[in-house]
């Protein structure tokens, strides 16, 4: 499924014109340069949502992909960076281009991730991150909403997360 949609851009103000394509496999990435990586997170049924204090702004863990990096790699270090959270399961949903007012496109990965904490979150080593949240799933639109890609990737989030879940349940 693809969805198309523009939203404002809570960081500048600019206008942003969204792509959002459900992707289930790497190869699917093939000959795309992805950018960042972001991370629907689920510990214990709650969503992890992290406050970037220089953006003012509540978002799901993610970041850049450093040189070379793979895209799993960077979900697990961004993760880990931004909540102090160890990624149990991770699995790929979407991918997002973002094309920017002044045409640049910005390619994002989408991923759901089950994690457990490595212990109390501290701070962000980065310092962008300056406090995480856990959050019922259902109020995540109350915190960031990027229009009908959001809806997409949440339910997909929330499809693979209980996937996710039952392969750990003993039959």
């Amino acid at each position: 499924m693809e969805i198309k949609t523009n939203y404002i851009s809570r960081i500048d103000k600019t206008r942003v014109e969204a792509l959002y394509r459900d992707v289930d496999d790497y190869e699917e990435l093939d000959g795309m340069k992805i950018e960042s990586v972001h991370a629907v997170c689920f510990c214990g049924g709650k969503m992890v949502l992290v406050y970037e204090k220089d953006k003012k702004t509540w978002s799901s863990p993610g970041g850049g992909v450093e040189d070379g990096e793979s895209v799993e790699q960077a979900v697990v270090r961004e993760v880990r960076e931004e909540s102090n959270m160890k990624v149990i399961q991770q699995k790929l949903i979407g991918v997002q281009i973002n094309i920017l007012e002044n045409g640049r496109k910005i390619i994002q990965t989408r991923s759901v991730c089950l994690v457990e904490p490595y212990g109390d979150f501290v701070s962000d080593p980065a310092g962008d991150v300056t406090e995480i949240k856990l959050i019922d799933p259902a109020e995540y639109a109350k915190y960031y909403y990027w229009g009908a890609n959001s809806d997409r990737m949440m339910e997909r989030a929330l499809d693979k997360a209980k996937e996710m879940q039952e392969m750990f349940i003993p039959k």
